[in-house]
């Protein structure tokens, strides 16, 4: 049996230990904050916890999965329908639904027949990326260039399908005339934090994954996904040590021998680092490393309490012009002059309801990284005149809100980046971290900063990919 230290307690670090304890090894999860999720965080009122992070679970079976191998039952998951609705300037809203066939449907009877199909052959289009990347960029080991040069004709044209020479934007483009679908598919490139006009067209799966194959919630919030989790691990052995920060990874002769904390060392035999990649190479390792150059953009969010009324599990907002958004973000390092505004209602995407005549909003706007100045009052004023101004609340009141620089000082080394560095460029799966260090033996990455990236699931399966490395050394 062999001792391993978690560093971190988000959905990377609990999926490790699961995978760990699962096979009988003695794992601590050691966690600077007083409640695990890491991102996935919540904030209480009147007795309520809400979400303060993800609001969207996808391929819910990478859960369903993890909780299996301690013997749990899949958490209770909320089909909303309608799904999305985005509004535009003009008028036009499109409604998105769980079913992709309604959702088409949806789309030609408020856009016309021609958009549907352009839609229907995007989302094919964007299928056959996933059925090809999927296998080797997101459930296997981090790719490489020389793996796909040793794999021949045949890899090579496995790469061609999933169009990583194009940029998002250029892909949609080329089969989206709706300037109104544009701006939907061009939405997915910041569900990794990423530019549309450099992310390579095959993070165009995004809208697969999402449209296709479907968002779901959980029943009580994101958070008892959490719960469920720190459970299963806990019914494994899995010792979880809240209120403990690490200081530094204990190394000798090469290896990792642990951690030590500022509440002593924890001795072990492997770390797997569910934290920023950038921290571990900055801040924990005994010589510092460099660091990705372009981290992924971050956001203002807020919890907004209003008077209820009708609405749909998600909503979008979107600008006059949504590509200046990426403009304003990327180039010039500001908060968006005219931002999208995004806004969850956990009444419908998680059941929560705690007030009788007034419902939570979370509602989050995309921002550079903490580096750059962001006027928060100016932001929080903007997201709620634009609210009122599109009937979306008569008033609100603001519970709770995060900036990129709140962001950054809770996570140490993300500089506020909400998805690691940013997928900007053909070789961005490629420089991602992958799951176990190429330098120090016994040492493991899990978190949305290393292979396979940032969101949820993709965090699962990170943190999967570093304890079947950890094992396959043991």
């Amino acid at each position: 049996m062999a001792r391993f230290v978690v560093i971190g307690a988000g959905l990377g670090g609990l999926s490790a230990a699961i995978h760990l304890a699962a096979e009988g090894h003695a794992v601590r999860v050691v966690e600077a904050a007083s409640e695990a999720g890491g991102k996935a965080g919540t904030f209480e009122v009147d007795g309520v916890r809400l979400d303060t992070g993800p609001s969207v679970l996808t391929l819910p079976t990478i859960l369903d999965e993890l909780l299996a191998k301690a013997g749990r039952a899949p958490v209770d998951y909320v089909v909303f329908d309608p799904a999305f609705r985005y509004y535009f300037r003009d008028g036009s809203a499109i409604t998105l639904h769980h079913r992709v066939d309604d959702t088409i449907d949806a789309v030609a009877e408020t856009l016309g027949r021609n958009a549907a199909d352009e839609l229907h052959g995007f989302l094919d289009y964007a299928a056959k990326i996933w059925d090809a990347a999927a296998p080797s960029f997101v459930y296997g080991d981090a790719p490489r260039w020389s793996s796909l040069v040793a794999g021949g004709l045949k890899t090579l044209a496995t790469v061609r399908k999933i169009d990583p020479l194009s940029t998002m934007k250029s892909a949609i483009e080329s089969r989206v005339r709706d300037p109104h679908l544009r701006a939907i598919l061009l939405r997915y490139a910041t569900y990794n934090g990423s530019d549309p006009r450099r992310a390579p067209a095959t993070l165009n799966c995004i809208a697969h994954v999402e449209i296709g194959l479907g968002g779901y919630g959980v029943v009580g919030g994101i958070h008892r996904m959490i719960d469920a989790l720190v459970d299963a691990a806990e019914s494994l052995g899995v010792e979880i040590e809240l209120d403990t920060r690490v200081e530094q990874i204990v190394t000798r002769d090469g290896a990792t021998r642990g951690v030590r904390t500022d509440r002593g060392e924890r001795e072990a035999d492997g770390v797997v680092a569910n934290a920023d990649a950038a921290h571990v190479f900055t801040s924990l390792l005994p010589r510092p490393r460099s660091t990705p150059d372009e981290r992924s953009m971050s956001g203002w969010t807020a919890l907004l309490k209003t008077k209820k009324r009708d609405r749909v599990a998600h909503t979008v907002y979107f600008p006059e012009s949504y590509i200046d958004e990426f403009i304003d973000v990327f180039d010039a390092h500001r908060t968006p002059i005219d931002p999208t505004v995004y806004v969850c209602a956990p009444r419908l995407s998680a059941q929560i309801d705690p007030w009788p005549d007034h419902e939570a909003l979370f509602v989050m706007v995309n921002a550079p990284t903490a580096e750059f100045d962001l006027d928060a009052a100016a932001v929080e004023d903007e997201v709620v005149a634009r609210l009122i101004s599109a009937d979306a609340v008569q008033d609100a009141e603001v519970l709770w809100s995060r900036t990129p620089q709140d962001l950054a000082a809770r996570f140490p080394g993300t500089g506020g980046a909400l998805y690691g560095a940013a997928s900007n460029g053909p070789s961005a799966a490629f420089k991602r971290p992958p799951n176990r260090d190429k330098k120090l033996r016994g040492l493991y990455y899990a978190s949305g900063s290393a292979h396979p990236g940032g969101g949820m699931p993709l965090a699962m399966l990170s943190g999967a990919a570093a304890a079947r490395a950890a094992l396959e050394d043991l």
